[in-house]
């Protein structure tokens, strides 16, 4: 499979100078060990994953020894299975001032971060590796993304462009390194294989009571309302489960990296607001897979095309700061007249307004809305419009249009 290089890479090398715990954390088969093999070749690091059950039952029944097995520098794969380590690691770090010395892997987020705060608060760089961002696949730099004329300029250098069809093709493939390298080239057989392989294996270590069948049609019901306002409701409806068992299973999605939410921005001045989050997914592939569309000619065409590109550019945001080492600050806007605004961005101290449309050529309609938010106490800054234009543009000087192969 050939490497595809993640631009986390530069941020892990710049905590390990400084923090003696490195923590990277994400999905299944997204590539977090193969990133950090890659960066200790030629290191004296060594490995061990507890995916390995006769060295997650040492790690768990006696730690000490398993430390004095797999002394630092130590690259300790899939640590959630066995938090009985995270006291030795802190025992360990406190009786040793050596930056770097454990670099740990996790897919089970809530879990392992659970015994990162009680044993490892202030000693644990936390990074979190999604799959393939758009500019890791496609080529170009990535930063994190800003409405800013200079820097959107800037982000255009080393992007390969797309139009509409090339769009709805990498939005079909997903984001997963193995359909990224070729070393998949069916997506559909990756993604089933992907959820019973992985998915259902991890939901079992999170939940005990678990049929196959229904939680296929639970994540099936909730992959179908992507980008849309959280109703578990109808996913309990149309799952055949009650809102409790949905409720706990989107948590598990949650803790696994699979779905993300965006609350809806609000603040004092701005009263009528829903405060329901939206739903998306980081990989768009797995909601095609899901929602059975044949392939991106169909999805292009077919009922759903707003929605997925709207899950799409929201994950490539959300990945532009992720893959950066930095939170990203994302809401929605939503008020009781139904005004929406698919994208808050804040970020020092202002607001970015940011609508998704399909087309390829936007109106200044789009854009009213966007004077909501100058009710709110924050000024805003800049707007924008992300679509299908071919080149960036701009509707006026407040507000650009930004291609979707930029962001």
């Amino acid at each position: 499979m050939n490497y595809i290089k993640r631009n986390l890479e530069r941020v892990v090398s710049q905590v390990t100078k400084e923090y003696p715990v490195v923590l990277v954390t994400g999905p299944r088969q997204v590539g977090k060990t193969t990133m950090l093999r890659k960066l200790m070749e030629g290191t004296d690091r060594g490995y061990v994953t507890l995916d390995d059950l006769s060295d997650r039952n040492l790690a768990k029944t006696d730690p000490e020894l398993f430390l004095q097995l797999h002394k630092p520098p130590v690259l300790i794969d899939e640590v959630q299975y066995a938090p009985e380590l995270f006291t030795y690691i802190k025992m360990h770090v406190d009786s040793h001032d050596e930056p770097g010395a454990f670099w740990l892997t996790g897919s089970q987020v809530f879990k392992l971060m659970k015994g990162v705060q009680e044993s490892l608060a202030g000693r644990v760089a936390v990074l979190s590796l999604t799959s393939l961002s758009q500019a890791e696949i496609y080529g170009g730099k990535t930063e994190p993304f800003m409405v800013d004329l200079e820097a959107l300029s800037a982000r255009k250098e080393g992007r390969t462009k797309a139009d509409v069809t090339a769009v709805f093709e990498r939005i079909y493939q997903g984001s997963m390194p193995a359909i990224a390298s070729h070393a998949n080239s069916n997506s559909q057989i990756f993604y089933s294989s992907y959820l019973s392989t992985y998915i259902e294996r991890d939901v079992r270590e999170l939940s005990d009571a678990i049929d196959s069948l229904k939680f296929f049609r639970f994540i099936t019901a909730v992959a179908a309302r992507c980008g849309q306002m959280l109703n578990v409701a109808e996913i309990a409806r149309d799952a055949d489960l009650n809102q409790m068992q949905v409720k706990s299973w989107l948590g598990i999605l949650e803790t696994l990296g699979i779905i993300f939410y965006l609350h809806p921005y609000s603040n004092n001045l701005l009263k009528r607001l829903v405060k329901t989050p939206k739903l998306y997914f980081y990989d768009t592939g797995i909601v095609c897979y899901l929602t059975r569309w044949s392939s991106a000619e169909t999805l292009e065409r077919g009922a759903m095309n707003g929605a997925i590109l709207e899950n799409y550019v929201v994950s490539e945001i959300m990945k532009s700061y992720l893959n950066c080492g930095k939170e990203p600050f994302l809401y929605y806007y939503r008020d009781k007249d139904a005004k929406e605004i698919d994208i808050v961005l804040e970020h020092d101290g202002v607001l970015n307004p940011i609508e998704i449309k399909k087309s390829s050529n936007p109106g200044t309609e789009l854009i009213k809305v966007f004077d909501l938010l100058d009710q709110s106490s924050t000024p805003r800054a800049k707007g924008a419009v992300i679509c299908m234009k071919p080149e960036l543009s701009a509707i006026d000087r407040d507000n650009y249009i930004v291609p979707v192969w930029m962001i």
